[in-house]
């Protein structure tokens, strides 16, 4: 067969010879689509059929390959019994069983007298070795194909190994050549093989069974890059040239000196690096990273007052209604005595309201908007927006960023902030498009939470400890654990202990759960911001960022089915005021060894960077907070946490090479990992 064509790879799998209708059906149920699906489609394991076994040192259970004479074919006929075809060899007999066979089919494949290779799993029945429906049935002169150690994948109803060996076979063993994306000193330097002879190391050897082969490795770095293309090529795109902002912080100093604290060195830092970049004459693009807690509101708000003192309009966009309109009762709060005008602006204005908004917003009469993400709908214009900020980064992609930034026009600096501490690599994959700030520190006044472990079979010494709090005005959050995809499950487990609970404490107590809708959850948290309820029981992660001042107990039922970085961001939800917060993690009996790790480290640290990375070594990358719920899909081939010097490794070699990625050598790359559509619908 001749080398299939490099825009084969490309296309539908019912390209390829013998893939018919039903069986391309089979196989994108297996999520194999295209023809590139079966080279990143790696076996997980092999079947050794490369020894010819004498029939008499047959091993029960095993996949073995013979080579024996036809003697003779007995089908029955009798409904339901199975045809059988008796074989031998110098040292013996074997059965071989078929049930639901063709007389014609099996007499062509067993010829009476004549020598055929069979392979297949050996069982023994009735003191006689068998073979019921063997994988494969050939005649000596097709030796070769069969007598081999011979890759073995995972497959789906309708695929045998035989079918799917065929298909695979015929793309793996006529790839074409495939120009390379990096320079053969950086493969060699590196012990990459080149494209070509990597894939078919990957399928043809261990290599793809083993993550830190050199040939999986390659692959790893390939998806990588890939990823990093797309975010150096956001990067370029957004960073454009832009008129710098004049300022001389009158606005935000005269703010300061009207603080009751003073800005941590942290803070003083991030608000410096904030105000180059404004000042700067190409446009900021920046995600400020600070734990739960550490100031990154009123750094933002003070960027927005030297971004109005050189006379430009600012937007400040968070996920929900509630978190928004607490954003919006701050900036009333901390420019009280400035004449900037501030409006909130969210789905629910009324439509007289918002028009008037839009109008204004266009006219200019608007300095600062604050709001969801209807902000950013295609009605709404700014006059000169300079500056748009986004909290909770972490649920909008790349994607998102792109049109956030191409809204603002050639004068809009962007500012992204996250209470998700993520670890060093995945903040590459994430934000490598971006400059990244990071408070490191808390307010010297903000005590550090008090975090307990407590057994679940002694929960009922909970309640007097909970009646103490509310005694003192305090409120308590009730988390109960997830169960994953069944909101009605999530709901009966809550419904439970929010029953349990209200009979201890009635009419005191609130109920979030996953069927609830959005804006049924956001009438239970005002209720609770409002202190009509003391206690809220919640299944779902309670919004990041969110201030509750008077919430200063959180109980986490089951402690051990969060990460680390989860468990951080809940106990971070108490002690948020002057008052003292306490977490107490209930757990059950017979916590795994990791499991106890997690609770020890959560009760010695509450740096959540560094609860980030021990989060990721002790349980992987696929699950930290802030990755896979930011609805970033995961990497398939890559792993942050074994694949640390590749990451490391790609963005040296981004940041080292002058890297245009229209070129066409960068073309296949792309499309290999489904990122060439991303590139295209970046902005200009």
């Amino acid at each position: 067969m001749n080398l299939i064509k490099k825009d084969i790879i490309f296309s539908d799998v019912s390209k390829l010879k013998g893939v018919g209708k039903q069986l391309s059906k089979y196989l994108k149920n297996r999520k194999i689509e295209k023809v590139k699906d079966i080279l990143l489609n790696l076996p997980y394991s092999e079947t050794d059929r490369s020894t010819i076994v004498a029939l008499k040192k047959l091993e029960i259970g095993k996949i073995q390959t013979i080579r024996v004479l036809v003697k003779k074919l007995n089908f029955p006929r009798i409904r339901n019994l199975p045809n059988k075809i008796i074989c031998e060899d110098e040292t013996g007999k074997i059965e071989i069983i078929y049930f639901n066979s063709r007389e014609g089919y099996l007499r062509k494949i067993f010829p009476i007298n004549e020598w055929i290779l069979i392979s297949g799993k050996i069982s023994y029945f009735n003191k006689k070795y068998q073979i019921t429906n063997p994988d494969y049935v050939t005649t000596l002169d097709k030796e070769k194909y069969v007598k081999k150690i011979i890759p073995k994948y995972t497959l789906t109803k309708g695929i045998n190994e035989k079918k799917y060996r065929l298909i695979s076979e015929q793309v793996i063993e006529n790839l074409p050549d495939i120009k390379e994306w990096y320079e053969d000193d950086f493969l060699k330097k590196n012990n990459f093989l080149n494209w070509k002879e990597n894939i078919i190391a990957l399928h043809k050897t261990k290599d793809g069974q083993n993550s830190l082969s050199k040939s999986y490795k390659r692959l790893a770095f390939d998806e990588i890059y890939a990823n990093f293309l797309v975010l150096s090529e956001n990067r370029r795109k957004i960073k454009k040239k832009k008129e710098n902002k004049s300022f001389k912080s009158v606005i935000s100093n005269m703010i300061l000196k009207s603080l009751p604290f003073e800005l941590t060195k942290s803070q003083k830092n991030v608000l410096n690096e904030i105000n180059l970049d404004l000042k700067s004459d190409t446009r900021m693009f920046r995600v400020v990273q600070g734990d739960v807690g550490s100031g990154k509101t009123i750094v933002s708000l003070l960027s927005i007052a030297n971004v109005i003192e050189s006379k430009y309009q600012c937007a400040l966009m968070a996920p929900t209604e509630i978190l928004a309109k607490q954003h919006f009762d701050l900036t009333k709060k901390i420019f009280f005595n400035t004449k900037i005008k501030i409006e909130f602006l969210t789905g629910k204005t009324d439509l007289k309201k918002k028009g008037e908004i839009i109008k204004d917003l266009k006219n200019g009469n608007i300095d600062i908007i604050i709001g969801t993400h209807s902000l950013f709908q295609k009605k709404i214009d700014f006059k000169n927006l300079g500056l748009a900020i986004i909290d909770e980064q972490h649920k909008f992609g790349v994607k998102q960023r792109s049109e956030l930034a191409k809204k603002g026009g050639n004068s809009c600096d962007v500012l992204l902030m996250s209470a998700t501490p993520i670890p060093r690599t995945m903040m590459m994959s994430l934000y490598g498009d971006m400059d990244i700030s990071k408070i490191l520190e808390k307010p010297s006044k903000r005590k550090k939470i008090i975090t307990l472990s407590k057994p679940e079979k002694k929960i009922d010494e909970l309640w007097s400890f909970i009646n103490k709090h509310l005694n003192l005005d305090n409120q308590v959050f009730w988390v109960c654990p997830l169960i994953k995809e069944s909101s009605f499950l999530d709901y009966s487990s809550a419904k439970k202990k929010f029953d349990i609970i209200n009979k201890k404490f009635p009419n005191k107590v609130g109920l979030i759960h996953g069927a609830l809708d959005k804006a049924e959850k956001e009438k239970v948290l005002k209720k609770f911001l409002k202190k009509e309820i003391s206690i809220l029981v919640s299944t779902t992660v309670i919004e990041v960022g969110i201030d509750f001042p008077n919430a200063n107990l959180i109980i986490i039922e089951n402690a051990n089915k969060f990460g680390l970085a989860q468990l951080h961001q809940l106990r971070g939800r108490v002690g948020r005021g002057e008052k003292q917060g306490i977490c107490i993690l209930l757990f059950k009996d017979g916590l795994s060894k990791n499991a106890i790790k997690r609770i020890k480290t959560l009760k010695k640290s509450d740096d959540g960077f560094y609860i980030a990375e021990e989060d990721m070594r002790l349980r992987g990358f696929g699950d930290i907070i802030g990755y896979q719920q930011s609805g970033i899909k995961n990497f398939k081939f890559a792993n942050p946490v074994i694949h640390e010097d590749l990451f490391l490794l790609a963005e040296r070699y981004i940041k080292k090479n002058s890297i245009d990625v229209n070129e066409s050598k960068y073309t296949f790359l792309l499309k290999l990992f489904d990122k060439a559509e991303i590139i295209n619908q970046n902005i200009d």
